[in-house]
């Protein structure tokens, strides 16, 4: 039998829905996207968004692992980032996990802010990704076994099995080199304006879910790529908002990312659904959901962080944790103004030093403050012990806060 030819362009359409001819629909829903993001970022002083970014980057991981059938508690993932493992391998090695995707997007955002990130679509930051994802992984997490034999992960290289992904048949192994490089050419975000980048965002995942360039972590490296992609084109918003969580949940429910990818598949059904081997009406439809996925997101990150309305939860969890009520007045100010240094407790609090230094001194052993130094100023510190009162629904499954 004659082995049938791979060639890059089998990937095709890739851009060009947003080469010049864009659907209306998907044209607005990304202008919607970037609109929501700049007044997200205008809601929070910057020292308060990081905070509540440190929280969100749990959030991402928790529901990036949670589309993988990966139920991971949060408290084990908390653990995980202060070394505190598991004696159980199989608990250790969802914390190994956990650790993983929180470092990488925290060296993202460091990259990202100092203005080091580079474009993320290009093969060397894939690679970067996938070998860092698999840097302190155990054996058990590189041996992959399916169809009766077992093969081993390479952190940071393709893959050189050929795999099927239950109806659809990934390039082979040998094709895989020449489909990244076509795929980083056509997605160089770069070469591209803001409103392309944004949507090139949304295509760009399922292409490379397509490709299935890695043996195992596609599905981590896409999201951690589509967060790259994001903080790059200026949606980011410092990691407040989560495409993870709007990919698990979905907008009607949590099937929908999965059987989204698999319409995307398509190929050309027709004459008239573009040019190249596969649907663009398919990408199409994926892209404008995605796209609603994120404003989705970002509407309900954009609800728990109104000013008024983190002051009424701020409020609740004093009085939920047992803290003096002068408490509130502290939290309200850094919330504002992002920090608070030490002296200003007494002013904010009515009390003499003392008084005023054990409140302080209260709210720091709680964990919802925290300083550099000792003697330093302190700031918020959201956590998951913080989060089902300051920011209610953040998660999936709330049970998952207990150990």
């Amino acid at each position: 039998m004659k082995q049938q030819l791979e060639f890059p362009s089998m990937i095709e359409p890739c851009l060009c829905l947003i080469e010049g001819n864009f659907p209306t629909a998907t044209s607005s829903l990304a202008s919607d996207l970037i609109e929501k993001t700049s007044i997200l970022s205008a809601k929070l002083h910057p020292a308060t968004a990081k905070s509540v970014a440190g929280l969100v980057s749990v959030m991402n991981c928790y529901y990036s692992n949670l589309i993988e059938g990966h139920d991971t508690k949060l408290i084990d993932i908390e653990r995980a980032m202060a070394n505190d493992f598991s004696f159980d391998e199989k608990n250790r090695n969802l914390q190994l996990e956990a650790r993983a995707h929180i470092s990488i997007q925290t060296e993202i955002d460091t990259m990202h802010f100092s203005g080091q990130l580079p474009v993320p679509t290009s093969l060397e930051f894939i690679m970067w990704l996938h070998k860092k994802f698999y840097e302190d992984a155990s054996e058990a997490m590189l041996n992959i076994t399916g169809d009766g034999k077992t093969s081993k992960v390479i952190p940071g290289e393709l893959r050189v099995d050929a795999v099927s992904i239950g109806r659809h048949i990934p390039p082979k192994p040998d094709a895989l080199l020449n489909f990244m490089t076509h795929f980083s050419t056509r997605y160089n975000l770069s070469k591209m304006d803001k409103l392309s980048q944004v949507m090139a965002i949304a295509a760009a995942h399922h292409r490379f879910s397509y490709i299935h360039p890695f043996l195992d972590g596609n599905g981590r490296v896409s999201r951690l790529l589509s967060y790259a992609m994001a903080m790059y084109s200026g949606i980011g918003v410092s990691g407040v908002w989560s495409i993870s969580r709007g990919l698990a949940r979905g907008l009607q429910g949590t099937d929908e990312y999965k059987k989204r990818l698999n319409n995307a598949d398509s190929p050309r059904q027709s004459d008239y659904d573009g040019r190249g081997n596969l649907s663009l009406k398919e990408l199409i439809s994926f892209t404008d959901w995605f796209l609603a996925v994120c404003i989705d997101q970002v509407t309900f990150m954009s609800s728990l962080l109104e000013l008024d309305n983190m002051k009424i939860r701020l409020d609740e969890y004093v009085h939920h944790r047992g803290l003096k009520p002068e408490a509130k007045r502290i939290l309200k100010s850094i919330l504002i103004f992002g920090d608070m240094p030490r002296g200003e407790a007494e002013d904010l609090t009515g009390f003499k030093e003392r008084q005023a230094r054990n409140i302080l001194t209260s709210l720091t052993e709680d964990g919802i403050l925290r300083s550099n130094t000792p003697k330093g100023a302190v700031f918020l510190n959201f956590n998951i012990t913080s989060a089902p009162i300051v920011f209610p629904k953040l998660f999936y499954k709330e049970s998952n806060l207990q150990s």
